[in-house]
């Protein structure tokens, strides 16, 4: 499985890194290829002043070795091998009328002291976070997220949307991230899903995430905005700033355990600002989407 599902994220890499390019049309990926002192390595490709695309980045890693000391405390185990791969992207476009995406998807192998396999499983996600709102593009978004849902289990949506309106929710600001998708952890073999099965479901969860953000990107992509447009924009991406460095687990880890700080890093967008007690005007678009953002909805 860790050979098939490491092929299937380079080929996820390359299609959504082409994609993106020929959606630019003017910025390119730059990648960067990196070793992990104590095993593996990783893939990662940047694009940086586009026309469309201000800063993203797609990244793979294939990491093994040692479980760190902290990562045994968090699983609750005293396995100390392991091997995990997945990919990680996160894009900011340019203009305020268009959303922010973020995805990724991963398998995790533990070990005993015999190098037998011990545990396995498959997580990730992708979820919205938009600047001004567009119901339609919201509810085209969850839409493609329930299709591969509805696909392999009718209970699979409700869940995950739960679990993502739980987990990119900004506590200290008592507001969600974005209007959110579906996330899903610890997806292991059972009586109902064996490993093959949830393969199956994270691939195509992967492959939907172009149907999902590109027909936005696309519809958007050629609206204007105002100085002020922007100013809110750079102002939202604070709170995505403070949400990547307070709490969220994978940044969290990555820095804790020393990770490769350029590729954890990746994920914070070029230009942000933080306005002393910043509130939309009552009626405005800014303030309707503090109230989705305040109150999560339910979007098919």
């Amino acid at each position: 499985m860790k050979v098939q599902f490491t092929s299937y994220i380079k080929q996820l890499q390359n299609r959504i890194t082409i994609t993106l390019e020929q959606e630019d049309g003017s910025a390119i990926f730059r990648e960067d290829v990196w070793q992990r002192p104590g095993g593996g390595g990783g893939r990662t490709r940047v694009i940086e002043k586009g026309s469309i695309f201000e800063k993203g980045g797609v990244n793979i890693s294939e990491v093994f070795g040692e479980l760190p000391e902290s990562m045994q405390k968090q699983l609750g185990v005293s396995h100390t091998d392991f091997f995990a791969c997945g990919i990680s992207l996160v894009i900011h476009p340019k203009s305020p009328m268009m959303p922010t995406a973020h995805a990724n998807f991963r398998y995790f192998e533990l070990y005993d002291k015999n190098k037998k396999v011990v545990d396995q499983w498959f997580g990730g996600g992708l979820d919205l976070t938009p600047y001004y709102l567009f119901e339609e593009d919201a509810a085209h978004f969850h839409r493609v997220c329930k299709a591969v849902c509805d696909a392999h289990d009718a209970a699979f949506y409700a869940d995950y949307k739960k679990k993502c309106d739980d987990y990119f929710w900004n506590h200290h600001r008592d507001e969600a991230r974005g209007i959110g998708g579906v996330f899903f952890d610890y997806c292991r073999p059972n009586e109902t899903h064996d490993l093959a099965s949830w393969y199956a479901f994270v691939t195509e969860m992967g492959n939907g995430f172009l149907d999902a953000y590109i027909p936005i990107v696309q519809k958007r992509k050629t609206l204007s905005y105002t100085t002020e447009q922007r100013h809110w924009q750079e102002l939202r991406r604070g709170r995505y700033v403070e949400f990547n460095l307070v709490h969220d687990k994978g940044t969290l880890f990555g820095l804790k355990t020393k990770g490769r700080i350029e590729s954890i890093l990746m994920s914070l967008p070029p230009t942000v600002q933080w306005a002393y007690d910043a509130q939309p005007e009552e009626g405005s678009d800014e303030a309707k989407l503090i109230t989705v953002l305040k109150n999560p909805k339910n979007w098919v």
